[in-house]
């Protein structure tokens, strides 16, 4: 049985989830506060943690971050009533996994956490090869990425990257010298189709650009007009 933490302070949107999560053969915790969240969170081995973003005592993108400290793995998904896309991009800049907007269709909350769980169930098996297996690792130029250790170094120095820049790296060394549509990025590297009607691809190759475009007469991610980024070699 999958083990869901759910963050979340209205007590009747809580039964309507807990009712729905169990009836799917789900084990629900609930916390009321963000602080209770995080500590939950910290203290047990949840399968998903779904997060409110308004909460009591801590809001819901500092518990985010707080996990992402100590669990780069468990996947995060926010359900909230903040539905701007400034609202989606910050919570996915501070580690969620995918957003979800209220009011919801319960039917759309299972697709997501389905669709988290298997994602999360690809990523276990792969770690599970040899982290010097060549298949973990990816170059260009002088950027590599080493995938069982989630490590990115540019001429041999360490980066830090966000979890969704460090996907969309990934996506792009995978597919180098491929035109990728926004439509492409979008469900490679957060899993669905966000239907935004907004630049949260455009927002997160410019803060990859950065930290990985560092030569000032040669950009390795380049914008094709009309259709989407490539990552070319010089």
């Amino acid at each position: 049985m999958k083990k869901i933490l759910l963050v979340e302070d209205e007590a009747h949107v809580v039964s309507f989830i807990k009712k729905g999560l169990s009836e799917e053969g789900f084990e629900v915790s609930v916390a009321f506060d963000g602080k209770t969240g995080l500590q939950l969170a910290l203290e047990n081995n949840f399968d998903i943690i779904i997060l409110d973003i308004m909460l009591p005592e801590m809001n819901g993108l500092e518990v985010c971050k707080n996990i992402r400290l100590r669990n780069q793995i468990v996947p995060i998904l926010f359900l909230t009533a903040l539905g701007t896309s400034e609202n989606i991009v910050l919570g996915l800049e501070n580690g969620a996994d995918d957003y979800l907007v209220k009011p919801f269709k319960f039917i759309e909350l299972i697709a997501r956490i389905k669709t988290l769980l298997r994602r999360t169930t690809r990523m276990t098996n792969s770690n599970k090869d040899n982290s010097n297996n060549q298949e973990n690792l990816f170059t260009f130029n002088d950027l590599k990425i080493n995938d069982y250790t989630k490590t990115v170094t540019l001429a041999n120095e360490e980066v830090s990257l966000t979890t969704t820049e460090y996907k969309l790296l990934l996506f792009f060394l995978k597919n180098k010298n491929k035109v990728l549509s926004r439509m492409d990025i979008l469900e490679a590297v957060w899993g669905v189709d966000y239907d935004l009607g907004t630049n949260v691809v455009d927002v997160y190759v410019n803060y990859l650009r950065k930290k990985v475009d560092i030569k000032p007469d040669y950009k390795i991610i380049q914008t094709v007009i009309g259709m989407g980024y490539v990552l070319r070699e010089n």
